[in-house]
């Protein structure tokens, strides 16, 4: 008997320390399974954004984390690459961090469509920090409720390209059935007297060659991407407005990470990021430009002084934008444009004192410009 009881004994500190080893062993397999994250944007694989913001950024987490964390990339031909499903996908934990465009889908983000208001921003370096400073001042945090921002950025200025006739005073736009990237622009448009015209990028080619619009307001970038020179024959270099775009992640699985994951996306973000997208897009504006300058095209530049009057002259068209916002319920919209002036000009004082003004091209094999 006293056997048998020896016996039982032995075989429950065996198998104690089975399920010991094997609880062990299940800590270590589980703490060795990488946590994945899936980050999503809407431009192609080519697209200097994921060859140089948005790879580049998943590979230097996934090396500042040691192989703890590994990103999958989704690019705009990817199931994720809607540009009206970005922010929502994140909101719903469908994917992980997103890069996406204010404007889609609309309706949303009202706050930051006030930083898209006609002659605000001319380079996207100071650009971009005054639409990140706003943020962190709070005028913006109702439109990214629920989300970690890890960035927010704009373009340049964007030029109002033409097929038909040149433009190089307001007036000219009268009757032109143009392409607009905004609500912004297209309140200005309407005010002019022109036809706005919501069009997909991707159709913007054929709408051209149709003359079904007789041109575009956009970034040199997209002139390049869509091929557009082939069509186009006059450029009003007039920095007529800006977009906002953001690097948002999901909240609660931002704050699932392990605190040293959360410490290196933090300092992968912010401030630091901002800078170098700010100044990604002012080199992303080179080839097009460079091509339509080849081409023969007329590039029509606008002095700040006639930017200033042009925006005078939009006055009553501001005045009723920000009305509207009121009534939407954004009560300090006054307030939003005010402070979005006083910080681009504040962040162009202090560029132009302690940074050259110019761009490189974008070298975007190498993920970095040149």
């Amino acid at each position: 008997m006293a056997l048998g009881m020896t016996t039982r004994k032995m075989n429950w500190r065996i198998g104690i320390l089975t399920f010991l080893v094997l609880f062990i062993a299940s800590i270590n397999l589980v703490q060795a399974q990488p946590i994945v994250l899936k980050f999503s944007h809407f431009m192609p694989p080519k697209h200097w954004w994921n060859q140089v913001i948005v790879l580049p950024w998943a590979r230097e987490l996934e090396r500042r984390t040691g192989g703890r964390v590994k990103v999958e990339v989704y690019p705009g031909t990817s199931q994720y690459g809607s540009v009206a499903k970005q922010i929502s996908q994140v909101r719903e934990g469908v994917i992980d961090i997103a890069r996406g465009m204010r404007g889609f889908p609309k309706g949303q983000m009202l706050r930051s469509s006030i930083f898209e208001l006609p002659f605000l921003v001319t380079d996207p370096r100071p650009g971009s920090l005054a639409v990140w400073q706003l943020y962190q001042e709070g005028l913006l945090k109702e439109d990214f409720e629920d989300l970690k921002v890890l960035a927010l950025d704009v373009h340049q200025g964007g030029l109002i390209h033409t097929a038909v006739r040149p433009v190089t005073k307001l007036e000219d736009l009268k009757g032109l059935r143009l392409r607009t990237p905004s609500e912004a622009v297209s309140a200005m448009l309407r005010y002019l007297g022109a036809e706005p015209k919501g069009v997909r990028p991707a159709d913007i080619y054929d709408r051209l060659d149709r003359s079904a619009i007789d041109g575009v307001l956009t970034v040199w970038d997209l002139v390049e991407a869509a091929k557009l020179n082939d069509l186009l024959k006059y450029h009003t270099d007039a920095n007529a407005y800006t977009v906002v775009f953001y690097m948002v992640m999901n909240k609660k699985k931002y704050d699932s990470l392990p605190a040293f994951v959360r410490k290196v996306i933090d300092d992968m973000s912010g401030e630091k990021l901002v800078r170098k997208i700010g100044g990604w897009w002012n080199d992303s504006a080179v080839a097009g430009r460079e091509e339509a300058q080849a081409r023969g095209n007329t590039i029509i530049p606008v002095s700040r002084a006639t930017r200033d009057g042009w925006r005078e002259q939009l006055t009553p068209m501001i005045d009723k934008y920000l009305a509207d916002m009121e009534a939407k319920g954004i009560m300090n919209a006054r307030q939003i444009y005010a402070r979005a002036r006083e910080l681009v000009g504040h962040y162009e004082q202090q560029m132009s004192l302690s940074e050259p003004q110019g761009v490189r091209r974008l070298n975007k094999t190498a993920g970095r410009t040149q």
